[in-house]
């Protein structure tokens, strides 16, 4: 059946009017984005088939040009609308980071980057470069490893840090379990940065680990006074 075929009620874009973007199921937002189905299967069928091949909607972020490209009902020029749709996306969540805001707590810095962090499902390391009244430089992914493990390297770091002529830097990694509570390795990594950061000059003011929700800051824990 075709969704044009469906009653109404049913139909994505009539339940956009009835009741708003925000109540919309998953299967009919990518509908929506998709537009149109095969011979045999209607764009909602598409959808759903899918989200059950890549495991549900907080894995589309994931999935690359080629990969969705393969999925039944797809195709390249479909996949390359849903990978814009997702930048487009990331895009407007970000808005709020601004090169030269302030970032003078942990809270502070915790919700301008948050969202670069939800639903990952690799542990992935940002470096956050700061002036000397702590407005923002710039910041960067230095790391992305594997699903529980990433390897921190303090040269990558601070010699980022000293090309951007940054005065101070704070980390912020994930944990893809959503347990912000830091391992014995996170304490261990960010005692040998602290270290590295005042033999050099450029201090590392904070560490967070996020889950994208929620975090643990090294600073507020165990360095406030």
């Amino acid at each position: 059946m075709r969704v044009k075929d469906l009653p109404r009620a049913l139909q994505p874009r009539e339940r956009i009017f009835k009741f708003g973007v925000e109540n919309l199921s998953d299967v009919d937002l990518l509908s929506i984005i998709l537009r149109t189905g095969t011979r045999e299967f209607n764009v909602k069928e598409v959808s759903e088939n899918l989200l059950a091949n890549i495991g549900g909607i907080n894995n589309l972020a994931n999935i690359g040009i080629k990969e969705l490209s393969n999925t039944f009902g797809i195709g390249e020029v479909k996949a390359i609308t849903l990978i814009s749709a997702i930048e487009l996306g990331k895009r407007v969540v970000n808005k709020e980071i601004e090169i030269n805001m302030v970032l003078s707590n942990s809270k502070f810095i915790h919700d301008a980057f948050k969202s670069l962090f939800l639903n990952a499902n690799q542990e992935k390391v940002l470096a956050i470069f700061l002036d000397t009244k702590k407005r923002l430089i710039s910041y960067k992914f230095i790391f992305i490893g594997t699903i529980d493990k990433s390897i921190i390297h303090p040269r990558e770091i601070f010699s980022e840090a000293i090309k951007l002529g940054a005065s101070s830097i704070v980390l912020i990694h994930n944990h893809p379990s959503n347990d912000i509570k830091p391992s014995n390795e996170d304490i261990e990594t960010t005692k040998k940065l602290k270290e590295c950061g005042e033999i050099i000059g450029i201090p590392l003011i904070d560490h967070l680990i996020t889950n994208g929700k929620e975090y643990f800051s090294f600073y507020d824990e165990f360095y406030k006074k």
